[in-house]
């Protein structure tokens, strides 16, 4: 009898390190957890208060934009439209056309595709199908079956994670669902509290719940001396945990996506403008109102055109603003090309 004692009471201690040690882990996750939910949310509100604080500052410069952009296509349909041309000397207008649009200067449109370009698209299109056939039909076939096991895998632990987040909200809606209550205080407290509890489930917030329920202490009930109740509690929180890591994984890797795009990247350099002294905003919408300056200059270029003010050999030769952006654009690839080097060089 004393050795069985003493068995019971060695797995009662190893249970209970073993449940101290995930209960630091529960509580390390959770911090982090709500730590990585508050760095988002804060990064995403700063982006829609940038986006809003542009929109704000730079609308009539932005609407001064669409208008020329929407007066230059309507002089090039105008020239099109009345002004008879020789079948070469269109098509070099029509290049220039082109080019404005490639070059951002104003928004693309599209452009009818002639008979011959049409066939030799197809024809195109049709050899690199034909050489890539089999390859890919093989290709395809090995893929769809590597997606339909990682689908299968990705909806095993989605299916898991909802029934942990719905195990957890029914074990909360139990104990705070206003009507388990007829004090009209406590039942005004519960239904704020289910309220939160609603909130977190329907975002599928399993650190929420759980950290709801630590703070109202709402766990089951535990007898420390039960080796039953002491190993279902260990792997509850076993189980608790792994979902709580992957919801901390996938928090990370959102703050990560939301960065890289291109609202993200914006709100990252405004954030090392401001460090050193810069403003952004100001400097961007100068930058709006010089290209404004530049537009403008190749709507009245057109315009003359147009006007018959210059000869259809001066037209062809382009803007001069479009000139001195592609002299600016050689430099600037030249710039990034040597940064290259040199990043290059030091690693």
């Amino acid at each position: 009898m004393p050795l069985t004692t003493s068995s019971s009471s060695l797995a009662l201690s190893s249970l209970h390190l073993r449940i101290e040690a995930e209960e630091k882990e529960h509580q390390w996750l959770l911090k982090q957890i709500k730590r990585k939910q508050t760095e988002l949310n804060n990064f995403v509100e700063q982006m829609r208060s940038l986006a809003t604080e542009i929109f704000e500052k730079g609308n009539s410069t932005f609407k001064k934009v669409a208008a020329l952009d929407q007066e230059i296509h309507a002089l090039f349909e105008e020239i099109f439209c009345t002004r008879k041309f020789g079948k070469q000397t269109k098509k070099e207008i029509e290049e220039i056309y082109r080019n404005l649009q490639m070059a951002g200067i104003i928004t693309p449109t599209q452009h009818p595709i002639d008979e011959e370009e049409l066939d030799e698209l197809f024809e195109e299109q049709k050899q690199e199908e034909n050489f890539f056939c089999n390859g890919q039909q093989s290709y395809h076939q090995h893929e769809s079956e590597a997606e339909e096991l990682a689908e299968s895998s990705e909806n095993k632990g989605r299916s898991e994670s909802a029934r942990q987040v719905r195990q957890a909200f029914l074990r909360l809606a139990e104990i705070f669902h206003p009507d388990k209550v007829t004090d009209s205080e406590t039942q005004v407290h519960h239904t704020e509290l289910m309220k939160e509890i609603n909130k977190a489930y329907q975002e599928g917030d399993l650190a929420r719940l759980l950290e709801i329920e630590r703070q109202h202490q709402a766990g089951e009930e535990i007898d420390n001396n039960s080796e039953d109740d002491l190993t279902r509690k260990y792997n509850r929180l076993e189980r608790e945990n792994e979902f709580l890591k992957t919801q901390y994984e996938n928090l990370k890797r959102e703050l990560r996506l939301v960065k890289r795009t291109p609202e993200g990247a914006m709100v990252s350099d405004y954030r090392k403008a401001i460090k050193v002294g810069i403003d952004p905003i100001a400097q961007m919408l100068s930058q709006v109102e010089g290209e404004v300056r530049v537009i403008s200059s190749i709507r009245d270029f057109v315009k003359d055109f147009r006007d018959k003010k210059m000869t259809i050999k001066e037209f062809l030769q382009g803007p001069e603003a479009m000139h001195q952006m592609g002299r600016e654009a050689v430099e600037d690839l030249l710039a990034e090309m040597l940064a290259d080097v040199e990043e290059f060089v030091i690693f």
